[in-house]
């Protein structure tokens, strides 16, 4: 069944996930928390809060960023989204969505995660609920022209130095740093 893999997938992620600080790791176990009381935790339809899944896309140097023009958030953020039923693994669901958000095929994951975060958010849903996101680190050939889907408002690199101003950029910069000292 695959909510129970997805559900499985999270646990192992985060348990494996090798956490910075204590901030990170108290994240880490109020999410197996969640996940423990949750076990559709990984589905949208989890009305109180569900697992996303997200991904820094950085091309091979490292020096490239790509970044969606959220719709419904107004700023440029990584890409990411909601895990669906047919993903197998919150890996994967960072792959489907990072490939559908950029048109990019070849695409690399980092199956380590590279931070979390929780946040309040209305989605699709239609009410306020809790995202609780997993993010990867993902890589894209140098050069690799990108292809803005349906979900966003505008697609683009950005070098990782020169965000534009309406970024997460707080939220991008940290995770760039994470990625860096991988």
């Amino acid at each position: 069944m695959s909510a129970r893999s997805l559900h499985d997938s999270a646990v192992s992620t985060l348990e494996e996930w090798p956490v910075l600080d204590h901030h990170e790791d108290s994240l880490r176990h109020t999410m197996l928390a969640f996940l423990a009381g949750s076990p559709d935790g990984c589905l949208r339809s989890n009305e109180a809060g569900h697992i996303t899944a997200s991904s820094l896309v950085l091309d091979e140097s490292g020096g490239q960023v790509l970044l969606t023009l959220h719709p419904r958030v107004g700023r440029w953020i990584q890409l990411g989204g909601h895990c669906e039923p047919e993903d197998e693994t919150v890996q994967g669901a960072a792959m489907r969505e990072a490939r559908e958000e950029s048109g990019i095929d070849e695409l690399t994951i980092e199956p380590t995660l590279l931070s979390a975060d929780t946040h309040p958010i209305t989605c699709s849903l239609g009410k306020p609920t809790r995202h609780l996101d997993l993010r990867f680190l993902v890589r894209a050939a140098a050069g690799t022209t990108a292809v803005r889907s349906e979900e966003s408002t505008d697609l683009r690199w950005w070098p990782v130095d020169g965000l534009p101003p309406n970024a997460e950029a707080d939220t991008i910069s940290h995770l760039v740093e994470l990625a860096r000292q991988r």
